[in-house]
């Protein structure tokens, strides 16, 4: 088996042939491997459809469209009772500063208090209890956007700095 352009190129041809006898078992051990994974995937197809049918899937979808539905409406429900809750938490005590202190000389023990609370947008109260031998004194004053119409003692303005403040700490801290 001589060949002239196989001769001056000088090949020779057993090892053309040893090549492609070399690709050709290649090809045949390409072959046997998906040969197996497409036995394996026949094998994972008949497991799926084993007893059922066309009817079967479309119950098995309408079923999962249903189930899908049901997720949409309780994520809007959820989603409504989410802002509602938002829109009352925003009312709600927040913030709350406390100043102890002593109202009276001699007395000790710091038994009197401010004490601030404030919900979101800094509205609410200051209660101030000061505490003397003849009893407990009470009072409250209303908060509105952070500021109190009536004269304030340097007390309730403290209570009312630190719940302004309480926010702005917390997150300082988180970070």
């Amino acid at each position: 088996m001589n060949s002239t352009i196989l001769d001056k190129i000088g090949i020779d041809p057993a090892y053309i042939l040893i090549g492609l006898l070399v690709l050709i078992i290649i090809l045949f051990i390409i072959i046997f491997i998906i040969m197996g994974n497409i036995r394996i995937r026949n094998k994972q197809i008949k497991r799926l459809l084993s007893g059922t049918n066309a009817s079967d899937f479309e119950e098995i979808i309408m079923k999962r469209f249903a189930e899908m539905d049901a997720v949409k409406n309780n994520s809007r429900r959820l989603t409504k009772e989410h802002k509602e809750i938002q829109s009352n938490l925003s009312s709600c005590v927040s913030k709350i500063g406390l100043v102890k202190y002593d109202a009276f000389e001699g007395m000790g023990g710091n038994l009197s208090f401010a004490l601030a609370l404030l919900d979101s947008e800094n509205n609410g109260v200051v209660m101030n209890c000061m505490h003397s031998r003849e009893g407990c004194f009470n009072y409250a004053k209303e908060i509105i956007r952070g500021e109190a119409y009536v004269a304030l003692s340097d007390e309730e303005k403290e209570a009312i700095n630190r719940a302004k403040t309480l926010e702005e700490e917390i997150a300082e801290s988180i970070e």
